[in-house]
């Protein structure tokens, strides 16, 4: 009994009937159906077309031949955005393809195949199939996501990742390692524009872990505005590169109290700035809040790769970066138990730290 509670804390199962609603019920089961405030309807969202002309989008051709001009909108986007679609981003083309159809042939595995690589707990944390983590309110998210441990080799469990398709493993660890050369070269321009050697942010990452979490969003065709994908939140680790496998819409961010919908961008990728990072930076950088909405129609699968990241076991305000520190100093371990307390009471972790 104590190790099946162990396998779903923070993280409940897929269920039978769980995918029965998720293939069409017309019955929402309770545990689904979200509170407006909680589920952040009561804010107002901005419309397509505004959005399209305030959401930042940069070249990462344009910063790596160090233009000043998108160093400085890297930084911008960084400060009051807390994220940017990036385009021309040059992850190999092959990869990314060959990623997308690894996801969508994954779920659409029947579900028992897929709980063959259900939820355990790790030292480290959750790895496996399931839902995201959920809340003290009880309240699920309407999708199934699949997280792995990818970097480095010694944080995986290749007991979960799925041997019932002979292409996933291989094209995971090639697109797993596409994002830690991308990662590598956007920290160098950020470290450009916060005005500190590329070394200094680069050591931050070295040997920390990398998780990439697959996720799908069913369709809700019945009352998908009492469901939703995933609730308001910021995320916990340093950074976050989300490949959106198809062209559904559904991702919202926040900024000065509005939600503004980003449209996925053909060829791009989507770059978060995580709750670390806004501590390592002292500030300077803002982790931001967002949420994934359900489409009454259409599927929406994901693949975010979340980078891991601390100063010699701790998370604190980079010294360079640290004249007058914001943000209280706490051993790595103690982060993470905070995190995840965090998670469950739908609460900001940076909040906490903040002196």
């Amino acid at each position: 009994m104590e190790a099946s509670a162990k396998k779903v804390m923070l993280r409940d199962e897929i269920t039978d009937a769980t995918a029965a609603a998720f293939a069409g019920s017309t019955v929402i089961p309770d545990r689904y159906v979200w509170p407006d405030e909680t589920a952040g309807r009561g804010s107002t969202v901005v419309g397509d077309e505004e959005s399209l002309k305030l959401i930042p989008v940069l070249d990462m051709a344009s910063l790596l031949d160090g233009s000043p001009e998108e160093i400085a909108k890297l930084g911008a986007a960084c400060r009051d955005w807390g994220f940017f679609q990036l385009r021309n981003h040059g992850v190999d083309e092959t990869v990314v393809e060959r990623v997308k159809d690894s996801t969508r042939e994954f779920f659409r595995l029947p579900l028992e195949k897929k709980k063959a690589v259900g939820i355990v707990k790790a030292e480290d944390g959750f790895q496996g199939f399931g839902h995201h983590f959920n809340t003290s309110t009880g309240k699920l998210d309407w999708a199934e996501s699949l997280l792995l441990g990818t970097q480095p080799m010694g944080h995986r469990n290749m007991d979960l990742w799925p041997t019932e398709l002979p292409t996933f493993r291989d094209g995971v660890e090639k697109y797993s390692l596409e994002m830690t050369k991308l990662k590598s070269l956007l920290m160098a321009s950020m470290a450009i524009d916060l005005g500190i050697k590329p070394e200094t942010l680069l050591e931050t990452v070295q040997g920390k872990i990398q998780n990439i979490v697959f996720h799908h969003y069913p369709p809700c065709r019945h009352n998908a505005d009492k469901v939703i994908g995933i609730p308001p939140h910021t995320d916990g680790l340093f950074l976050t590169i989300v490949l959106e496998v198809d062209a559904t819409p559904g991702l919202q961010v926040s900024n000065g109290g509005r939600w503004f919908p980003v449209r996925p961008l053909p060829g791009s990728l989507t770059v978060f700035v995580g709750d670390i990072l806004e501590v390592l930076t002292n500030g300077r950088y803002k982790s931001v809040e967002h949420r994934v909405l359900v489409d009454a129609e259409r599927d929406r699968t994901t693949i975010a790769t979340f980078q891991d990241a601390c100063v010699a076991g701790m998370v604190k305000p980079l010294p360079e970066l640290a004249e007058v520190a914001r943000y209280i100093s706490i051993e790595k371990h103690d982060y993470v138990h905070r995190q995840f307390q965090a998670l469950t009471e739908r609460a900001n972790i940076v909040d906490s730290l903040k002196i």
